[in-house]
């Protein structure tokens, strides 16, 4: 009996070798025969290799995931890899064989492995009523960034968003401050408030943007300006007057 065949499309390097590295590690007969960084590497790997499963990060260059899963459905299972679980439950719900929120946990993708070697020998799902829901869906929803990928010293952290307590502008990069620490992204504070979602996450100045579910207090200083005091940090953050409204309701 030949080894089931599987095909990885993730754009993030890193996330693409921890998910092969699992797999191999968890389902040993996998024979990943592919692995796509974009959309076309994607639907050419599917086209040349009719793979059974296919790991598919929903949101990728060049050809978006929901258009490759158009080409794969009912042709092989398919497992959204995603930081968009909104997506991930509605994948999950109409069909599609399971979904991997990232960063993903190992138990997650054991669980996972069991599903997808119950079904096998079944038809592949058809996700027609999925991608079609998915369309009429406000693009700019999908779009908010839910994860970045951070250094810290020598490694590289997956941080989701809501663990962040704010970002800070630091040189040419940005300070990711969380909880348990402080790591550096390679993006501009510029960039961050155009992917970030603007009813979680507040620019309140030119180089701070902060998690709105952080925020304890907001102090009024003696010389009328204000500044943000957070539950999980002893820092407090200067409020600029150009985003002093954001604060007239509390």
């Amino acid at each position: 009996m030949k080894n089931p065949t599987a095909v990885i499309a993730e754009d993030e390097p890193l996330l693409r070798a921890e998910l092969r590295e699992a797999l191999a590690a968890l389902w040993p007969e996998l024979a990943v025969v592919a692995e796509a960084e974009d959309g076309l590497q994607a639907m050419r790997a599917l086209q040349s290799h009719k793979p059974q499963l296919l790991f598919l990060d929903i949101e990728m260059p060049g050809m978006t995931g929901l258009e490759v899963a158009a080409q794969a459905s009912r042709k092989c299972h398919v497992v959204f890899v995603t930081a968009y679980d909104k997506y991930a439950l509605a994948a999950f719900e109409q069909g599609a064989v399971d979904y991997v929120l990232k960063p993903f946990s190992t138990a997650r993708l054991a669980s996972t492995v069991v599903r997808l070697k119950e079904r096998l020998d079944s038809q592949p799902a058809d996700l027609d009523g999925l991608l079609a829901s998915l369309a009429q869906r406000d693009p700019a929803t999908r779009n908010h960034l839910r994860w970045v990928r951070a250094s810290q010293g020598q490694n590289v952290r997956l941080i989701t968003v809501e663990e962040v307590l704010f970002f800070e502008a630091d040189s040419k990069y940005t300070m990711v401050v969380t909880a348990d620490g402080e790591s550096m992204i390679r993006k501009t504070i510029a960039d961050l408030v155009a992917e970030l979602d603007p009813e979680l996450f507040w620019q309140i100045h030119r180089s701070t943007v902060v998690n709105v579910n952080e925020i304890a207090a907001v102090h009024r200083k003696s010389n009328g300006g204000l500044e943000v005091r957070l539950k999980r940090h002893a820092k407090t953050l200067a409020v600029s007057s150009t985003y002093a409204h954001l604060f007239k309701q509390m």
